[in-house]
C-alpha cells in the first residue's frame, strides 16, 4: 500500500475526477486548465516581480517572470523550468513556489516559459533552455544579480531540463553553472522502472500520460535514446555541477530519480538526495494543498545552496 500524506489522498480524490487526458489534445487540455479556477495562496513578499522577454530565435521570443527577493544584492540567479510534460504548464503553475525560493534562498529566480510540444518538439525546449541560461548570464546584472553563481533547478520535465542543460553548458564552455536543483525528474522515456509499475495509475501521473506526454514530444523512436532527452543514460556524466535531487514518495518518477542520483555519483559530482514523504508527483506545484511540504522543500534546497556555496 502507498504511504499517502491525507492532504495528497485528497488531492488524488480530485486529479482522479478530471478526464484522461490521454485521450484529448494537448490544445483541449490547455484550454480545459485554463478555466479551472486558480486557489488563493500566500504569496511571499518580494521587492519585485516582472516579466521580461528573451529571443530564442530571430522571429521568435519566450516569457520568463523574474523574481527580485529584498535586500542590497547583488543575488544568486535561480533559473526554474515548471513541469508539465514539456506539452503542458508555464510558469503560472510554479508562481507561487518560486516566489518561495526566491525569498528563503535570497536568489533571483527566473521562470522560463520554453515553448511546448507537440507544436516545437525536441529538441526546441531544451534549446530554449539552454537559450534561457545564456541570456540570465549576459543580463543577470541588469536585474542585480551575480551571474558568476548561477543555479539550473526544475520539476518533473523541468528537472529534466535542468540537468541537461547543465551538460550542454559542460559541452559547450559555459555559461558555468554552480548548482543544479532537480525535483521528481524525469530522466529516461522508457518508463521500465519498478515505481512506474507500482504507481502506474492513480497518484498524480499516470503512466498512460507519460506515454501521452513522450509521444507528443519526441519526434522519432531514436529521440527516446538521446541523452539531452533520456540523461541517465548518457555515457558521460562527468563535470557536472554539484546537485541535489528530491523525489516523491508516490511517484512514477521516483526511481529513475534515484537511479540518477547514484549515475552521478559514479561519474564524481556531488549530489545529495531527499524524498518527500508521503508526497505524489506534481506537488512542488500546488502552493495551496501542499504549502508545508513545498516549505520543507525549500528549506532542503536552501541548505544544499548553502552548503555549495554557490
Amino acid at each position: 500500500m502507498a504511504n499517502l500524506d491525507p492532504q495528497a489522498e485528497k488531492y488524488l480524490q480530485a486529479f482522479n475526477q478530471m478526464p484522461p487526458i490521454h485521450k484529448m489534445d494537448p490544445k483541449r487540455v490547455r484550454e480545459m486548465l485554463s478555466k479551472a479556477p486558480r486557489p488563493d495562496v500566500k504569496l511571499e513578499p518580494l521587492s519585485k516581480v516582472e516579466d521580461l522577454m528573451l529571443p530564442v530565435s530571430q522571429e521568435e521570443e519566450i516569457k520568463c517572470r523574474v523574481y527580485i527577493p529584498e535586500g542590497q544584492g547583488p543575488f544568486p540567479l535561480f533559473i526554474y523550468y515548471h513541469g508539465g510534460g514539456w506539452v503542458l504548464g508555464d510558469i503560472e503553475s510554479t508562481d507561487a513556489s518560486c516566489r518561495m525560493i526566491a525569498n528563503r534562498t535570497e536568489s533571483i529566480v527566473v521562470s522560463v516559459n520554453y515553448r511546448l510540444a507537440p507544436e516545437y518538439k525536441f529538441p526546441t525546449p531544451v534549446e530554449d533552455a539552454y537559450s534561457a541560461l545564456q541570456w540570465v548570464y549576459e543580463k543577470g546584472t541588469s536585474f542585480n544579480g551575480d551571474v558568476s553563481r548561477l543555479v539550473v533547478g526544475g520539476d518533473s520535465v523541468g528537472g529534466n531540463l535542468a540537468t541537461v542543460v547543465t551538460m550542454m553548458a559542460r559541452d559547450k564552455k559555459g555559461p558555468c553553472i554552480a548548482a543544479q536543483v532537480l525535483l521528481y525528474p524525469a530522466t529516461n522515456l522508457e518508463f521500465n522502472t519498478e515505481s512506474h509499475q507500482t504507481f502506474a495509475k492513480g497518484f498524480g501521473l499516470d503512466r498512460e500520460q507519460l506515454l501521452w506526454f513522450r509521444d507528443h514530444y519526441l519526434g522519432n523512436e531514436e529521440d527516446r535514446f538521446n541523452e539531452f532527452a533520456s540523461p541517465l543514460i548518457s555515457q558521460d556524466l562527468s563535470g557536472l555541477p554539484p546537485a541535489i535531487v528530491i523525489t516523491a514518495e508516490n511517484d512514477v518518477l521516483r526511481d529513475e530519480g534515484m537511479a540518477y542520483v547514484e549515475r552521478l555519483k559514479k561519474f564524481g559530482v556531488h549530489v545529495e538526495y531527499a524524498c518527500e514523504p508521503g508526497m505524489v508527483h506534481g506537488f512542488f506545484a500546488h502552493m495551496a494543498i501542499f504549502s508545508k511540504n513545498i516549505e520543507s522543500t525549500v528549506s532542503t534546497i536552501d541548505k544544499f545552496l548553502s552548503s555549495v556555496k554557490y
